[in-house]
């Protein structure tokens, strides 16, 4: 996929800069004299048209009080931002409606804390430089942007009780990210279900699975495996991956008694880093 394509373009990262810039109630003028850029230089970058330096990016960062976002971010604008495999996921993912889950050993990317998403992308058998990681790092934060809108989409995530157990990062990193995802479930943002390890053998152990379901376009299938996903649009596939959900989410705790169980663990992770 190509970077223009992409939701972390400069088009993206300037409108973000300019939705700050007026959530404060700056003028162009007013931003260029807080944070010692030109007015010209502050309109380019707003209309994507100029990519600022890492400079530029930390002096945004200090003038709008963004906790680092500018300069975070600024890796995306510079190349391939998520793995082969995910690239028309993502774009599916961008136009969904509905959403549904289930994840059997990690928490699904558009849940994902900073700190949980970074030990992810820094791991695994394949080092990474810090820039690729950082790419990778800032396309999955953006992701995680569509959930701050209320209603759409609407999002239902599955979690095998392995995906709590594991300490991705250490238990700090741990109880900060179950914490982010009670947050999430007890503001009705998503809902939670967790299949408890009693289940035993369930219908959706074997993989990854996203559903999603669209306005004006018939809805699909994402699974994933080791360095490998696709993306099923075949209607009798789409709906035995639906069927199969369904199953597992019958055997899954209820949203309110899973959002307990994970914040229990949370608590023992906090207790345990202390």
């Amino acid at each position: 996929m190509a970077i223009e394509d992409n939701p972390v373009s400069r088009a993206k990262y300037g409108e973000e800069l300019r939705r700050r810039r007026e959530a404060l109630g700056l003028t162009q003028e007013e931003l260029s004299e807080l944070s010692i850029i030109s007015r010209s230089q502050i309109a380019h970058i707003e209309a994507g048209r100029r990519r600022p330096d890492v400079d530029d990016a930390r002096r945004l960062d200090k003038a709008l009080d963004a906790g680092g976002f500018f300069e975070r971010f600024l890796p995306a604008l510079d190349g391939k931002l998520v793995a082969e495999h995910f690239e028309e996921a993502l774009e599916f993912e961008g136009l969904a409606t509905v959403i549904r889950e289930y994840a059997p050993k990690l928490v699904p990317g558009i849940l994902q804390t900073e700190a949980y998403a970074r030990e992810v992308l820094g791991s695994g058998a394949t080092p990474k430089s810090d820039e690729e990681r950082d790419r990778l790092l800032a396309t999955r934060l953006e992701r995680a942007r569509i959930l701050d809108r209320f209603d759409s989409p609407v999002v239902w995530t599955m979690l095998d009780e392995a995906v709590l157990r594991r300490p991705i990062g250490g238990r700090a990193v741990m109880c900060q990210q179950l914490r982010h995802i009670v947050a999430l479930g007890e503001s009705r943002r998503i809902r939670v279900h967790v299949l408890p390890y009693e289940t035993g053998y369930h219908s959706m152990l074997e993989g990854f699975v996203s559903l999603m379901w669209f306005d004006e376009l018939p809805p699909i299938a994402y699974v994933e495996g080791l360095k490998s996903g696709r993306v099923w649009e075949l209607p009798s596939v789409v709906r035995e991956c639906q069927v199969a959900y369904d199953h597992a989410l019958g055997d899954a705790l209820s949203h309110r008694k899973s959002l307990a169980l994970i914040r229990s663990v949370a608590e023992d992770y906090e207790h345990d880093a202390q």
